[in-house]
């Protein structure tokens, strides 16, 4: 059945990751035994811890540059390693995520993104196929390809940067898992030519960001290019057997656009979810972290 209604998802309880306290424009968390200081926009809010209590818990804190919405750098308050490796052990999954600090405030993993990781495990481990095809568009460093591959699905993993790419192959490896296919090339560029070929695949992963390059320079702009993008993902989803999930983060996007794009090019669809992702602080404050849809063949 599809749900009509605006759904708040947000991930179980997770030992490695901890969204300590959140407000004033910026969020305290912890991953593993690393307690990070990052920028937040959305968390207009006060703060519930006070200033010195942020200090004495960041081991980093990230200031951003002049003039920059993302780009900084990070300001150490204590000794740490350049990388570190945090467990998600959930659900039937059992994977590892190298962690590190990078010039644009983030470290590997968007938290909020574990309410995701067990629903493509569960819908690739019930697919009535033998090795489900999943594509992942935009997949950064990897968790939902993992997610996937642990489950025995045979994964296209799609990003612009190189480097991630290295990253991801990282987190593949220190999982215990191989054979994920990884393509650095632009992700418009490359539906359109699957299509071409006549390929189909039994899940997509949709991670789009609000703006970005691909590797031989092409733009992508969220409000230009993603019209263009569904189109095309909806002829590579397989007809009979098949999962989506869908997630963006641009605060310009509500739900409800989202919604109806996504009926626009898909019509309706069983199993439908859709709405907002948050992470509750530790003073049980609402962090939105982006929208998101979601459905599946699979009851």
């Amino acid at each position: 059945m599809s749900n009509n209604r605006l759904t708040l998802l947000t991930p179980e309880s997770w030992s490695s990751y901890e969204l300590i306290d959140t407000g004033g424009f910026e969020k305290l968390e912890r991953f593993g035994s690393i307690v990070l200081s990052r920028p937040e926009p959305q968390a207009i809010w006060p703060k519930s811890l006070s200033d010195a209590e942020w200090q004495n818990r960041a081991h980093a804190v990230f200031k951003k540059d002049k003039g920059s919405q993302e780009k900084g750098e990070w300001v150490l308050n204590a000794k740490m390693d350049e990388k570190w490796f945090i467990p998600y052990q959930q659900q039937g999954l059992d994977l590892t995520f190298k962690l590190s600090l990078s010039s644009f405030k983030h470290v590997g993993i968007f938290p909020e993104q574990a309410v995701n990781w067990p629903f493509i495990h569960r819908n690739v481990s019930a697919l009535p196929v033998e090795k489900p095809r999943i594509l992942n568009l935009f997949a950064y460093t990897g968790a939902a390809s993992l997610s996937a591959r642990q489950a025995g699905a045979q994964v296209t993993h799609v990003d612009a940067v190189r480097q991630v790419i290295t990253w991801s192959r990282e987190n593949m490896e220190a999982s215990g898992l191989d054979n994920i296919r990884w393509v650095v090339e632009d992700a418009l560029k490359f539906v359109k030519r699957e299509v071409r070929r006549g390929n189909t695949y039994h899940g997509l992963i949709l991670d789009p960001p609000a703006y970005g390059r691909g590797p031989e320079g092409e733009k992508w702009l969220l409000e230009e290019h993603l019209n263009e993008l569904l189109q095309v993902c909806a002829e590579l989803l397989d007809k009979q057997q098949y999962f989506l999930i869908i997630n963006l983060y641009s605060l310009g996007f509500s739900a409800l656009i989202l919604e109806n794009l996504m009926k626009a090019h898909f019509g309706e669809r069983p199993n439908t979810e859709f709405g907002e992702l948050y992470l509750s602080d530790g003073f049980a404050k609402r962090l939105p972290l982006g929208v998101f849809y979601r459905f599946s063949s699979i009851e």
